[in-house]
């Protein structure tokens, strides 16, 4: 840990009262789609996913994991409804603030401010990745992509939520996942 890591930490322990902790059981809503992001997530323990609703459909479009924050940024920051639904799959030990404590931090710590900038950024990147996959990739190297880059999706997240995530159905991804 370099020390600006091991410093930026003493500072987030500065601001440990206005976080708290929440246990969370499997396929809870932490925030439905259409509804204004009031809070912000740290995942401690467990995976959840970020999906939307099209034409009655659920469509996956990302997971999250140990050690990353998760919130409808648009909405949390603008106070527009939410475009996703956030849901647990597994039981979730979350770290939990409130939008007007992080501001609080936001506004306090320029250190914070940074790494949490820092954290967008790689989250649009992320993004952009995603965006261009889809366009330029068929589902059978999406998949693959995901099991070289990713392979600790594919062993905890279920297979509908997989092939969701792909674009296709679970057929479709069993016949991908046999052609191996």
């Amino acid at each position: 840990m370099s020390d600006t890591s091991e410093n930026n930490l003493d500072v987030w322990k500065q601001f440990s009262h206005l976080f708290t902790r929440k246990t969370v059981a499997p396929k809870a809503v932490l925030l439905n789609e259409g509804e204004v992001s009031k809070n912000a997530y740290f995942l401690e323990k467990g995976c959840l996913r970020l999906w939307f609703n099209h034409d009655g459909k659920d469509i996956t479009f990302q997971f999250f994991f140990e050690g990353e924050g998760v919130s409808s940024i648009e909405s949390f920051k603008t106070g527009e409804p939410s475009l996703f639904t956030i849901e647990t799959i597994e039981a979730c030990e979350l770290i939990v603030i409130r939008k007007n404590d992080f501001q609080t931090i936001m506004d306090s710590s320029p250190a914070i401010k940074k790494e949490i900038e820092h954290h967008i950024f790689k989250r649009l990147m992320y993004y952009q990745k995603l965006f261009l996959g889809r366009i330029r990739d068929n589902p059978e190297k999406r998949y693959h992509e995901l099991l070289e880059n990713y392979p600790h999706i594919l062993q905890r997240v279920p297979q509908h939520y997989i092939a969701s995530y792909l674009g296709i159905t679970p057929v479709s991804l069993s016949r991908i996942r046999n052609r191996r």
